[in-house]
């Protein structure tokens, strides 16, 4: 596997350039009706929002860089020498974590047995990296990486209306426990030691993945909402299940051309707590070992950009960017905040 980060800034350079040929193209692209050209997905961080037609294949891919700094106790700053203390006057936890940074890419396909219903496949491979500070002021870091949890699903129309202008299907699918739940590394009180549930790959268990998706097409705009969820079945081999997530995104974009659009995006997320605990954790070590810190809501704003190549080349490739900006936290326990973060994807159908 190549590295990580230079897999992601060669995306982003290939997004850049794929966004400078499609502006390249913008004279020559006449004005579509909306739900064609590059207006027709949704940004790229919005999976599974539009169905293919009759023996269609898309294949995509995704990179996400996402860190976070500093910590919060519900939705208010706290710091880490607040939640160590010091030796003479001991706080709840003997380690805190300071900061961390997920990098994960994802590789997808879509086909479309049908024009009511097309499959699915997406495969993740994340790096996760966390720095720490002891009681003590001593600092290390953690990491692991692998292929998470493999996720197959299918999408089934239920309305389409007979000029395309407006679409809702249902989102099924289901995701496999194919990533590691059992991630070591060293600290400085053990070699080769279990790492907390925030640094595992996957989820251990099989999750469920129920959504809905509405999309409009009015002129120059294009507009939609997904509701989706994961729903663990069950406690894994190490007897915890991660908390259910809900997640509301709805956004709307404007095609300039065929070979440009931009987009605005809301998302809210909440994920309840973790049920059950892994018992060679202890919960007083590090935050991230206690499942009482885990699971809240969020808000987020995004800002995208997405490309379609009209001719050239390049005809038919798709490259999207977009930025997220939290804007809202509200955290159950003591958890690290995310700060702002960009993904970057390509798409091709045929």
């Amino acid at each position: 596997m190549l590295s990580i980060r230079s897999s992601r800034c060669g995306l982003v350079a290939a997004a850049t350039l794929g966004l400078s040929t499609a502006l390249a193209h913008a004279d020559t692209a006449s004005s579509t009706l909306a739900g064609h050209g590059a207006s027709s997905h949704a940004p790229i961080g919005v999976m599974g929002d539009h169905l293919h037609k009759q023996g269609e294949w898309m294949f995509s891919y995704r990179a996400m860089d996402m860190a976070m700094d500093g910590l919060l106790d519900g939705s208010d700053q706290v710091s880490a020498a607040t939640v160590t203390g010091t030796m003479m006057a001991p706080g709840r936890y003997m380690v805190a974590p300071t900061r961390m940074e997920m990098t994960m890419q994802m590789l997808g396909a879509m086909y479309a047995p049908t024009d009511r219903v097309t499959l699915m496949a997406m495969v993740p491979y994340t790096t996760l990296d966390m720095d720490h500070v002891t009681r003590m002021g001593r600092g290390f870091t953690t990491r692991s990486s692998g292929w998470g949890d493999v996720k197959l699903g299918g999408l089934i129309g239920l309305y389409r209306s007979p000029d395309d202008s407006r679409q809702l299907h249902l989102n099924l699918g289901v995701s496999l426990p194919t990533g590691s739940i059992d991630e070591k590394d060293d600290t400085p009180a053990m070699a080769d030691a279990k790492l907390p549930y925030s640094m595992q790959l996957g989820s251990g268990s099989y999750d469920l993945l129920p959504g809905i998706t509405y999309q409009s097409y009015v002129g120059a705009y294009n507009w939609g909402a997904q509701l989706s969820a994961t729903l663990p079945t069950g406690r894994n081999d190490n007897d915890y299940r991660l908390g259910n997530t809900a997640v509301l995104t709805s956004w709307i974009s404007r095609h300039v051309n065929k070979a440009f659009a931009y987009s605005l995006r809301a998302t809210i997320e909440s994920q309840g707590k973790i049920d059950g605990r892994r018992s060679d954790l202890n919960p007083a070590m590090v935050t991230t070992a206690d499942t009482d810190n885990y699971g809240g809501d969020r808000m987020s704003l995004s800002w995208g950009i997405n490309s379609y190549i009209p001719a050239g080349a390049l005809k038919g490739h798709r490259f999207a960017l977009e930025f997220t900006l939290p804007v809202y936290q509200n955290l159950n326990g003591i958890q690290l905040e995310r700060e702002p973060h960009l993904s970057a994807g390509w798409q091709l159908a045929f």
